[in-house]
Order: structure tokens, then sequence, then C-alpha cells
């Protein structure tokens, strides 16, 4: 019984720490998209598309590499503090014997910040998704939560990367429902 309480409260944790993701399937995510004043450098229509489509393919990576416990697919779409936060958090699983599934069901994304010299772009994202936490496979709950992340892209050679990644919650929007 003790090791199971620690176990749903590592779950739990994990909840709170770890972004949610797209799933890998056909139900794709209503995405809303806004621009606030973003900087002193005009954010061109093209860079705005490169960035919410490298943001998004972010999530589609992470929901794979925490399905797999596999950090090393975090490479395609995460650099420093971000990558190195959610590689911990898949090792934390990993050790556990947990999985976790992610199924995204809306985004409303408003680009924050574009840097003068266009090396960084911060957004924020509210994001709606359901959780599915496994235990050796076992389906032992669900969650349908909504939260708020902060995130930081900046541009590599063939795409924008997530460099920060940080998420609020709050938790009267989230319910657990055991299986």
């Amino acid at each position: 019984m003790i090791e199971q309480i620690r176990v749903l409260r590592a779950l739990l944790t994990l909840c709170l720490v770890v972004a949610p993701v797209l799933a890998s399937s056909d139900n794709q995510p209503g995405v809303s998209v806004s621009s606030v004043p973003v900087g002193p450098r005009a954010l061109e229509k093209e860079t705005e598309t490169a960035v919410v489509r490298g943001y998004l393919e972010a999530w589609q990576t992470l929901s794979q590499a925490l399905a797999d416990n596999n950090p090393d697919l975090l490479d395609a779409a995460f650099v420093g503090i971000a990558k190195q936060k959610l590689a911990g958090t898949i090792e934390d699983q990993r050790k556990l014997g947990i999985q976790t599934r992610y199924q995204d069901r809306a985004h409303d994304i408003k680009l924050l910040f574009y840097s003068p010299e266009g090396l960084s772009i911060q957004l924020a994202d509210t994001v709606e998704y359901d959780l599915e936490i496994l235990d050796q496979g076992k389906l032992q709950a669900t969650q349908h939560v909504r939260t708020r992340y902060l995130a930081v892209l900046t541009p590599t050679e063939v795409r924008w990367k997530v460099r920060v990644f940080q998420a609020t919650r709050d938790p009267e929007n989230a319910t657990i429902e055991h299986k």
C-alpha cells in the first residue's frame, strides 16, 4: 500500500511537470493563434507559421517520447533546459515502470515577444488535454487538464526548437478518474 501511494504521488507530480502533447491519432486538436505586440522586431507571417508549426511538432515529439519512455526522441524538437528537464521526467517514468499517453484537445497560442535579433520567440499556450497513466501497461488513471504553458523557441538550422517549457496548472479545471 505504501508503495502504491508513493507511485501515485510520483504520477501526480509527473502530471504537474510534464507537458501535454499531441497524440499521434487522427483527432487533431483545435488550434487558435494570436499575436500581441511582439517586441521591437516585426514578426513576419512566414516566421509566425514556422514557429507555431515547430511548437506543435514539439508536442507530437514529446508525446511519442513519453509513450515510448525514450528521451532520445526529444532531440528533434527540444534544446537546452527544456530538453534536460523532459529527459529527466522520462527517466523517472522509466524507473517507476509507468508510461503516459496524451490526447490533445485544444491550443490557444499567444505570441508574446520576438527578440530584436530574431534568436528567440516567447509564447503562451492555454492547452486542454486528456492524460492516461499506465503502470506496467495497465491503465491506472485518466485526467482531463487545462494548463497554461510559457515557452521560448530558438531557431536552428532547419526549424524552431523549444528551449524553455514551463507549465502552470489550474487545479480547479483538472479531474482524475481512477480505472
